[in-house]
């Protein structure tokens, strides 16, 4: 496998024909029930996506490797024709480019978590008791006030979700972002020492730790959000864009910010927030028109799957099915449904799994009636990498030309 690298004069450049939505059901793939042998999809009723499924091409996908189980970060990559074994992008770069923050090449970002530590300074909760949004955002400028940033350095905090902030670091005297996380992943245990594993990253350590500490002494009056837990260190580097290797211009659906950022990371817009699962087809219709490729994210699939719901993961997926005639009445050239892992309930993680993958068109090769991973093991699309799903779909839209003579 290798990343999708198509020569210049294979894209048709300035060609608007109808365009491409990616549906994307975070952690879409499973593993059979034990009583029924049929995975969370197989057991959902999807009598839009079984529709869908009739007049497509179906096939399985792999995100990374065989065997490699990806994070979100480099499933969406992947999906979005990336080879994510080529661009390596750290989670507090994608979280930054989510809040909105623009960032600047050299800049350094970290993933938070609000959490609690007792008067010794043991880890109590890793998530401070999961926050509201406003409690939170509180709390972050308390820090953001009283914080005595290192001369020459900007140093931003962003509330993202509930118990989750941003670090935004900015500055001439900044190194490398080649720390390790302070989070320790369990509770009763001090946080970790946040460490430069480079000598280049050594300034930033430094700077990072100060910070951690004076965060700490601001909050120590607060009875549960009093300190933080970082990980996810990632210096800024620039990707070059949809536009400029697929001739695409992107627009991003997506309720948690993470999802915004990666597709921000590449180039793509984000015309409106949606708040609801419902919500983000609603603003998908109101902002219709003008882009090439549309991508819609729902997290609630991937959340079942990591407490173990079964049931619910079925019902997750059988509430974005009844949004899929909205879908359809925009009347794109190509729709693709899948995920960006799986996340199988038994093992309430992500997994290596392959993950199931509908591309319909005009112009697909229909191999079953259904949407599930038996019936995706049988498509015509065989098993391939989730890049090729981009470049497939540039072809059914007559945005590739022939290739050689």
């Amino acid at each position: 496998m290798s990343e999708v690298v198509l020569p210049d004069k294979q894209v048709r450049r300035g060609v608007r024909g109808k365009p491409i939505v990616l549906v994307v059901m975070d952690g879409l793939g499973g593993l059979p029930h034990p009583l029924t042998g049929l995975t969370e999809l197989e057991s959902s009723h999807v009598p839009h996506m079984d529709a869908l499924a009739a007049r497509s091409s179906l096939g399985m996908t792999v995100m990374v490797r065989e065997g490699i189980t990806p994070g979100s970060g480099p499933g969406h990559l992947s999906l979005f024709g990336y080879d994510p074994t080529r661009y390596v992008i750290g989670r507090g770069v994608l979280s930054a480019l989510g809040v909105g923050v623009d960032l600047d090449v050299g800049d350094v970002a970290a993933r938070l978590n609000l959490a609690t530590f007792d008067s010794d300074g043991r880890v109590t909760d890793r998530r401070a008791g999961r926050p509201t949004d406003a409690d939170a955002a509180r709390v972050v400028a308390l820090v953001q006030g009283a914080l005595r940033a290192p001369e020459g350095i900007e140093v931003t905090l962003v509330p993202e979700k509930e118990h989750r902030v941003v670090l935004h670091l900015r500055g001439k005297r900044l190194g490398g972002a080649a720390l390790s996380d302070s989070d320790p992943l369990d509770t009763g245990r001090m946080a970790l020492p946040i460490e430069a594993h480079d000598e280049e990253s050594r300034p930033t350590a430094e700077i990072v730790s100060g910070i951690m500490e004076q965060a700490r002494r601001i909050l120590a009056a607060e009875p549960s959000m009093n300190g933080f837990l970082a990980r996810g260190f990632a210096a800024f580097e620039c990707v070059p864009s949809l536009d400029e290797r697929f001739g695409l211009r992107g627009a991003v659906f997506a309720k948690y910010p993470m999802y915004r950022g990666v597709a921000r990371l590449v180039g793509m817009e984000v015309p409106g927030v949606p708040v609801s699962t419902e919500d983000t087809v609603s603003v998908l219709e109101q902002n219709w028109g003008g882009h090439d490729l549309y991508f819609l994210h729902f997290k609630d699939t991937d959340t079942k799957g990591h407490d173990g719901d079964f049931d619910g993961k079925v019902t997750a997926i059988e509430e974005i099915d009844s949004l899929i005639p909205r879908i359809t009445a925009l009347e794109p050239e190509v729709i693709i449904i899948t995920g960006d892992h799986s996340t199988p309930t038994a093992l309430k993680e992500h997994s290596w799994h392959h993950v199931p993958a509908l591309m319909a068109s005009p112009w697909s090769r229909p191999t079953g009636h259904e949407f599930g991973e038996s019936a995706c093991r049988a498509g015509d699309l065989g098993v391939i990498h989730a890049t090729d799903l981009l470049s497939l779909a540039l072809a059914h839209t007559g945005r590739l030309v022939k290739y050689g003579a």
